[in-house]
């Protein structure tokens, strides 16, 4: 053959990412050219070891993330493994093999990055995950009604906004499932409102997110603010609205 496939081809076919017609023609190029086919096993077997460490939960603590797996793996290979079987391949095909595993490595942590799986307390939502959405309302509609406290959330949905943030095994007690724009200000019942707001952060929690939404709505009744930028400012970053709004640096105490 006069060129061989990338690793990114040979990986989005592995991944099912391909076109069919394009699968067609990988598939018909590792029928027919050995290298290739060879790489498309190394990739296949070092993607599994990765799936494999990313399933035992005894490689890191009860919490942490796929990322944090990859870490404590990677140090075990480190300490355990430094002395290693060497397979009796000639030099090119050991390297290639290597330099395989490492390239699987760093596909998967890019993946896992891309979805925002972190076992950080999640304070501020993943903006490619809970852009934010609302209803199409006046402020004049809003404001004719008392505050109306946030509705629940089916438990269904829940489990689908914890898996969103790849946090579906994690103590659902450390997150409230909260809406990004409130519905006291027009947000929507979309899961695309929706984000898992840590329970662990005392600083930065959802009474203190609760104090920030009841001030935009008073500024919104009160012809301060207009409606379409109390949902921004709540969607873009709301711990920078809250600090803009109440001109502080730090939560005021909700008590009080």
């Amino acid at each position: 053959m006069n060129s061989h496939l990338s690793d990114r081809e040979l990986t989005m076919a592995l991944d099912g990412e391909l076109s069919t017609r394009e699968m067609g023609r990988v598939n018909e190029h590792v029928a027919a050219c050995w290298t290739c086919r060879s790489r498309k096993l190394e990739l296949e077997r070092a993607i599994a070891g990765f799936v494999r460490v990313h399933e035992d939960g005894a490689l890191a603590p009860a919490g942490e993330g796929p990322r944090a797996l990859l870490r404590a793996r990677l140090a075990g290979l480190g300490k355990k493994e430094r002395v290693a079987w060497i397979p009796d391949l000639p030099a090119p095909r050991w390297i290639a093999a290597g330099a395989a595993c490492a390239l699987a490595m760093v596909w998967a942590i890019t993946l896992f990055s891309g979805r925002n799986i972190t076992a950080r307390p999640v304070v501020v939502p993943n903006p490619n995950i809970t852009p934010g959405a609302a209803i199409l309302a006046k402020s004049r509609d809003l404001c004719k009604t008392i505050e109306p406290n946030n509705k629940d959330v089916p438990v269904a949905l829940k489990r689908q906004v914890f898996a969103e943030y790849g946090l579906a095994h994690a103590e659902t007690r450390a997150y409230e499932v909260d809406y990004l724009i409130t519905p006291a200000l027009g947000g929507a019942d979309d899961i695309r409102n929706l984000w898992p707001h840590s329970n662990t952060n005392t600083e930065w929690n959802a009474k203190v997110k609760d104090a920030l939404e009841s001030q935009l709505r008073t500024m919104v009744c009160d012809g301060q603010l207009d409606l379409a930028t109390a949902q921004r400012e709540l969607a873009t970053n709301w711990i920078d609205a809250y600090k803009k709004y109440f001109h502080t640096d730090r939560p005021i105490d909700v008590a009080q």
